[in-house]
């Protein structure tokens, strides 16, 4: 997740205002903290930086 931000010249603070998530959460997210973080963050955060929620997940759909 944070390459792909980083990728697009996106800051934490940028990404925070895009889904309206808590740049804490956010944080957490990129470094892994959060190992099954709930569908709609996901959601959000894809939606933000334009790719698919797998690529913010790295799961593969079954």
């Amino acid at each position: 997740m944070r390459a792909i931000r980083e990728a697009q010249k996106m800051s934490l603070r940028a990404l925070q205002e895009k889904t309206g998530l808590n740049r804490g959460y956010l944080s957490r997210m990129e470094r892994g903290h959060i190992r099954e973080p709930a569908d709609e963050p996901v959601q959000k955060v894809a939606a933000a930086l334009d790719v698919t929620p797998d690529a913010i997940t790295h799961k593969e759909k079954t």
